[in-house]
C-alpha cells in the first residue's frame, strides 16, 4: 500500500511537470520510471488511472478558477481491478511474485457476491477498510404509472393519486440538534483537538442520518418496483440561499436547515432505483413551481386552514388536504404531462398520457449498465463488509 501510494505521488509530479492529464499520454511518459518499484505491473497501471483522475480533476477546477493546491495522496491504500481471486470464502490478493495475501469475508458479503449476475470490477484496501465495487446487467422496468417524491426537513412523501405514503424523520433534526449542542459545550482552547473532536461527532451525526435515510428510501424504492411505478423528483437546488447569514434567521433555524440532507435522499433513491430498473425522473425549475400551493384537481390557489398550518383547502372546489400530499399528487400529475408531450403524435391521438401510461415513460431499448456504490466502512481485516 505504501509503494502504491509512492507510485500515484510519483505520476502526479510528472503529470505536473510535463503539464499532461491524459491517461495515455500518462501512461506514455510515467510507465518506464515506475520500474524501480518491486510491484506487479498491474498495480503500477493503476496508479497511474489514478493519478490522471485526479490531474483531470485539478484542470477542471483550474478552469473554474477555484483556487487549488498541489495534490499529492497521504493515505496507504491499494485499488486495482486486475490479479484478484475468490476462493472459498475469502478474497486473494497478490502482493508480489507468487505472494498472496487473504482476507476473509462475512456471511453478508458472501451472500450478496454469491448471486451470478453481478460482476466484480476493482477492489480498495486501506488499513481498515476493503471497498468492493461490483456491477450487473439490469432490464429497465415498463413501468404502468408515475408516483411523485415530496422531500422535507422532517417527513418525506411519497404516492400518486392511488395511493401516499409519509415517512417521519423527526428523529434526523433531533440527532442534528443533539450534536449541536454537544460540540458547543466544548470548552477546550486547543483549536487542532476541538477540531478533531467535533469532526467525530460530524461523522457520528451524517452515519446516523444516512442510516434512517437508507431505510426510508428502500421501502420507497420496492414499493416503486412492486407497483411498477416511475419517480419524480423536484428539483430544489439552490434551497440553500434562502437560509444564509443575513435573510432575517436564527443561528439555531439556519444550522437545522443547512443540515438537511436533501440531496442524499436524492443520491440514494436515483442509485437504488437504478439497481432495480426503475426510471427517474427529474422535473424542471418551472414544472417544479407551485406544487405545493396549487390545487391538484381544478389549479386553483390553495390557502391555508384555519387551525392546522400544513392543512391547505382550495376555494373553488373544496378539496382539503395536507400540502406534503398536495405536492405528491401535483408531481404525478406533472410528470404524466411531461410524457404526454414526448409521444409522438399518433400515440396521442390514441388517447393521452392516461392511454400512454400503459407502456414505459422512459422505456430504454439498451440493457443498463448499474454500478453499486463502492462503500466501505471501519472493521478488522479478518472479517470486511460490503
Amino acid at each position: 500500500m505504501e509503494q502504491f501510494r509512492l507510485m500515484i505521488n510519483e505520476c502526479i509530479e510528472i503529470g505536473m511537470t510535463s503539464n499532461i492529464s491524459s491517461l495515455k499520454a500518462l501512461s506514455m511518459r510515467a510507465y518506464h520510471k515506475l520500474e524501480p518499484y518491486n510491484v506487479p505491473s498491474y498495480y503500477k497501471l493503476c496508479a497511474i488511472s489514478r493519478a490522471a483522475v485526479i490531474l483531470t480533476s485539478r484542470r477542471k477546477s483550474l478552469r473554474r478558477g477555484m483556487p487549488t493546491k498541489s495534490p499529492y495522496v497521504m493515505r496507504r491504500h491499494l485499488t486495482s481491478c486486475y490479479g484478484f481471486k475468490f476462493i472459498g470464502n475469502a478474497i486473494r490478493i497478490p502482493v508480489g511474485h507468487r505472494e498472496f495475501f487473504e482476507i476473509e469475508l462475512n456471511k453478508h458479503t458472501q451472500e450478496i457476491l454469491s448471486d451470478p449476475a453481478l460482476r466484480v470490477r476493482s477492489f480498495t484496501l486501506t488499513n481498515t477498510h476493503l471497498s468492493i465495487c461490483y456491477s450487473k446487467d439490469v432490464q429497465e422496468l415498463e413501468c404502468a404509472d408515475i408516483a411523485g417524491l415530496d422531500r422535507n426537513l422532517r417527513n418525506i412523501t411519497y404516492g400518486n393519486d392511488q395511493h401516499v405514503v409519509k415517512y417521519n424523520l423527526s428523529e434526523a433534526v433531533k440527532i442534528a440538534r443533539r450534536t449541536s449542542k454537544i460540540i458547543a459545550s466544548f470548552k477546550r482552547k486547543d483549536m487542532r483537538i476541538r477540531k478533531r473532536i467535533a469532526s467525530k461527532y460530524g461523522r457520528r451525526q451524517r452515519n446516523r442520518v444516512n442510516q434512517l435515510l437508507h431505510n426510508t428510501t428502500k421501502d420507497i424504492v420496492e414499493r416503486a418496483f412492486a407497483k411498477r411505478e416511475a419517480i419524480v423528483l423536484e428539483d430544489i437546488r439552490g434551497i440553500r440561499k434562502l437560509y444564509r447569514k443575513g435573510n432575517g434567521q436564527s443561528h439555531r433555524y439556519r444550522g437545522i436547515m443547512n443540515a438537511w440532507s436533501f440531496c442524499e435522499v436524492q443520491r440514494q433513491i436515483e442509485y437504488k432505483a437504478k439497481w432495480k430498473g426503475i426510471p427517474v425522473m427529474r422535473l424542471s425549475k418551472e414544472e417544479t413551481m407551485g406544487t405545493s400551493t396549487l390545487c391538484p384537481i381544478c389549479g386553483e390557489r390553495l390557502l391555508n386552514g384555519q387551525y392546522i398550518s400544513r392543512q391547505l383547502w382550495c376555494p373553488s372546489c373544496g378539496m382539503k388536504a395536507d400540502r406534503d400530499i398536495v405536492a405528491v399528487l401535483n408531481q404525478s400529475h406533472r410528470g404524466r404531462v411531461r410524457f404526454a408531450r414526448s409521444l409522438p403524435c399518433d400515440d396521442k391521438a390514441k388517447g393521452g398520457a392516461a392511454e400512454a401510461m400503459r407502456g414505459n415513460p422512459l422505456r430504454m431499448e439498451v440493457i443498463l449498465r448499474v454500478d453499486a456504490p463502492k462503500s466501505s466502512h471501519d472493521k478488522d481485516l479478518t472479517e470486511p463488509k460490503l
